[in-house]
């Protein structure tokens, strides 16, 4: 039995866990976010701006950097896993196997690293706390998501370092199964829309949605500011050819044969996300001889923001990094999945674009179906830490009873005041135009 973890409570008590101590070094959030800005393109950066200035739950999902360094502050285990790194609420979702069947995951792998498991863990709770306020959900029920995000997490990591290695990691989160047992009539609604709706987005209907025909080919439809062509698209098209080769050699003997049966129609920029606003993002058409599409999203791969607080990554290349952590924590990924380099050497990492994909509509989510989604994605983040981490440490500090759980919940609600402040002073200077914004 590994004692390690209850070891660590006498240097690290489990009480600490709730502290939150800011570093005197702390930069202004004005130069945190000019700082973040650094390499992007400099005429996506106000509808970045535009996007974070939603809410303080919008902000807080562009703010991972600033709270990567508030993390590296606090007190902490040390105990490594493969920290998602930018593991809020809205990077869980679901989304279609290889084998079609669709499950609930983490989704999101821009900033993975080896890290500590309870910056995750904290980075998480808070999302909730800020989505409970933004929901007009009372203060005491805001903290409580947060509690129960550890307290699932605490007990299904414990249930996972006792279970046979191999059936963790073939265990899934499916979708239908989620819904099989479920009791609450209106989460089952929530699952049976979603589920239904993931079914119909195929890549089909995305053809459908964002390309258009010209001179009896097809190519993708500008929606500008948020998808547009490349100025000079010959020059990009041919770059792209190289690019592609590549990525081929990512990927799996068998799925370059099959990427071989479709070719590059068409380009286009995509803006995306609300932190990644700014990257530099492409969507490829392909098609093959039926005229059947392929859409691959090309998104920019650049160093996680954990990166300055724990071990360099392992692998020199920014896109690896992000697929090979993807690789490791989702029980199953895109059979697409690969990277290349770009212009400048620009790093890339490639997967299908909305392929029966779910987003989490938060915004319409009440208490109940707030707290059965803070259980099910404190359950998602154990499973994958408990893959790529030892869960038996993890577990032996975590302990059987709910200190960790009201520390992490004290936590949460500490941080998520801190970022309603932090979002304060964003806004000022959005309106005395120290920082510009563009409306989409």
């Amino acid at each position: 039995m590994d004692i390690t973890g209850k070891h660590l409570r006498t240097q690290i008590p489990r009480s600490s866990q709730g502290i939150l101590q800011l570093s005197p070094k702390r930069p202004s959030v004005v130069n945190a976010i000019k700082a973040s800005n650094h390499d992007r393109l400099k005429h996506l950066i106000p509808i970045r701006h535009a996007r974070m200035s939603a809410s303080p739950f919008a902000f807080y999902r562009g703010t991972a950097g600033i709270m990567a360094q508030d993390l590296a502050c606090q007190p902490h285990t040390e105990i490594k896993v493969q920290a998602i790194g930018d593991c809020h609420l809205m990077n869980f979702g679901g989304f279609a196997t290889p084998e079609r069947t669709l499950i609930f995951d983490a989704n999101d792998f821009d900033e993975t690293l080896p890290a500590s498991w309870e910056w995750d863990v904290k980075r998480l709770a808070t999302s909730f706390v800020l989505a409970g306020r933004n929901n007009q959900l009372r203060e005491a029920d805001a903290r409580e998501l947060a509690v129960k995000v550890s307290t699932y997490y605490r007990q299904s990591i414990y249930e996972y370092s006792q279970m046979n290695t191999l059936d963790l990691w073939y265990m899934k989160f499916e979708a239908h199964r989620l819904l099989d047992n479920t009791t609450s009539e209106k989460l089952k609604n929530v699952l049976r829309n979603a589920i239904n709706k993931a079914e119909k987005a195929t890549q089909q209907q995305v053809f459908y949605k964002i390309t258009q025909s010209v001179l009896g080919s097809f190519e993708i439809a500008d929606q500008h500011p948020l998808i547009y062509h490349p100025v000079d698209l010959e020059k990009e098209k041919n770059a792209i050819l190289s690019f592609m080769k590549d990525y081929e050699r990512t990927l799996q003997a068998d799925r370059r044969v099959l990427l071989g049966k479709f070719r590059v129609v068409d380009i286009a920029l995509k803006v995306v996300g609300v932190g990644s606003v700014g990257t530099r993002c492409y969507v490829v058409l392909l098609m093959n001889e039926k005229d059947e599409p392929l859409f691959l999203q090309a998104k920019e791969a650049r160093n996680s923001v954990l990166e300055g607080y724990t071990a360099k990554s392992r692998y020199k290349h920014q896109g690896e990094r992000i697929v090979q952590g993807q690789r490791l924590v989702q029980a199953a990924s895109d059979i697409f999945l690969g990277w290349s380099t770009g212009y400048e050497g620009r790093h890339f990492y490639l997967r299908q674009l909305r392929d029966r994909k779910i987003a989490p509509d938060i915004d319409t989510f009440d208490k109940d179906i707030l707290m059965a989604y803070a259980g099910l994605c404190g359950r998602m983040l154990a499973r994958a830490h408990a893959k790529t981490g030892n869960s038996n440490t993890i577990s032996n500090y975590m302990g059987k009873s709910d200190a960790i759980d009201e520390a992490i919940g004290k936590f949460a609600v500490t941080y998520a005041n801190q970022t309603e402040k932090d979002y304060a002073e964003f806004t000022k200077a959005i309106k005395s135009g120290r920082l510009k914004v563009t409306k989409e």
